[in-house]
């Protein structure tokens, strides 16, 4: 056999069509974009069914539904000619969220009110991919790596709605190369930093975790993933837990831990696949201590370690996660501002309405990398 070079990637043939959810409960998208576009889904979805909410038979709730509903109309409307949603500074991370909040409605590049805002997403994500497998600009974004891991998980989600034959094929080459990019960067310690790890061997969590939902959702779409850089990625989490179970913002200087890295290194281990390792339920105790109860909506970050924790708190079950949904879901409809959005916040009205959006669509299942 010859020998292969390192982090070699396969090319390989997918399916037209993305399997079903693993849960054959949850409703099938088209039932999704009947609901989104007001027709008769309760139909579809079988009786005490709500919009949406399937996947765990949870009741209708029109408070829920219509913030949903306000927020993606508001979000979609800020989508620019190009594609891509503004930020000074974040652009390919922040048109990444948004463009994910759409396609977790059920709307996919062909179907749904949202395909055609979708589409041009796609459009505008390539425009953004580089030579060297880069999903980003460096000479504007000083944190690259952040936006490509949430690029990639993007482009992972679509690339199985994708029926182009032409389109499909080039997209596979885009995520080939992001996933080489992804795994060049990683730093000797198994994490990621802001900029690749080739300039800087820095090293932090939140980074790490987008590069390892990025890369996990590149596998769900079937394409390969060399599976070091992922068991590299776990070793360097558990590196940086402290005694009392939390995750601290970087291996090179390890400090106190971080509600808000704990639940997203937490989301990535369960991504991973790492669901038994026995630090997991010392992460989860100090999470459900700092966060089960929502804390300040004021403290910094709050958006950003809600998506984490509440995709953590989904994958709990039904029993844990029914009242938790509902203490956040009714939180979120009820600081929606008139206009569908959630106002600014220290990154900006659409990264704060994506991610809302994207939580208050978790119930879907309709992504695999949300998926229990």
């Amino acid at each position: 056999m010859s020998s292969r070079p390192k982090h070699s990637v396969d090319k390989i043939q997918l399916p037209v069509r993305e399997s079903r959810p693993r849960d054959s409960r949850l409703p099938d998208r088209r039932q999704a974009i009947a609901a989104i576009a007001g027709l008769p889904a309760l139909a579809l979805l079988g009786p005490g069914i709500g919009v949406g909410f399937g996947a765990t038979s949870q009741p209708r709730n029109e408070k829920w539904d219509t913030a949903t509903k306000r927020g993606l109309t508001w979000l979609a409307k800020q989508q620019q000619r190009l594609g891509g949603w503004a930020h000074d500074v974040y652009p390919v991370a922040v048109s990444s969220l948004a463009a994910t909040a759409l396609i977790c409605s059920g709307s996919t590049t062909t179907q749904g009110p949202y395909a055609k805002n979708i589409r041009q997403a796609v459009d505008y994500m390539m425009t953004k991919c580089r030579k060297n497998g880069l999903i980003g600009d460096p000479r504007r974004d000083d944190r690259y790596t952040y936006g490509h891991g949430f690029a990639m998980l993007f482009l992972s989600q679509v690339l199985g709605e994708e029926e182009d034959i032409d389109r499909r094929q080039e997209l596979i080459e885009i995520l080939d190369r992001s996933i080489k990019f992804s795994v060049d960067a990683q730093t000797k310690a198994g994490g990621w930093g802001y900029v690749s790890g080739r300039d800087s061997d820095f090293d932090e969590g939140s980074t790490t975790i987008t590069q390892v939902q990025g890369l996990r959702g590149c596998r769900n779409a079937g394409l390969v993933v060399p599976k070091k850089a992922i068991d590299d990625a776990i070793k360097y989490i558990y590196k940086c837990q402290n005694k009392d179970g939390g995750i601290a913002y970087s291996s090179t200087s390890l400090g106190s831990s971080r509600p808000a890295i704990t639940a997203a290194a937490l989301a990535a281990l369960y991504n991973a696949g790492d669901y038994d390792s026995k630090q997991i339920p010392k992460m989860w105790a100090y999470c459900k201590k700092h966060l089960h109860n929502l804390g300040d909506k004021n403290y910094g970050h709050w958006h950003y370690t809600y998506l984490y924790y509440t995709q953590v708190v989904y994958r709990q079950g039904p029993d844990v996660w029914k009242p938790f949904m509902t203490k956040l879901y009714n939180r979120l409809a009820t600081s929606q501002l008139e206009d569908g959005s959630w106002g600014d916040s220290n990154v900006g009205s659409v990264y704060t309405a994506s991610m809302n959006l994207i939580m208050m669509q978790m119930n879907h299942g309709y992504l695999p990398i949300y998926q229990r």
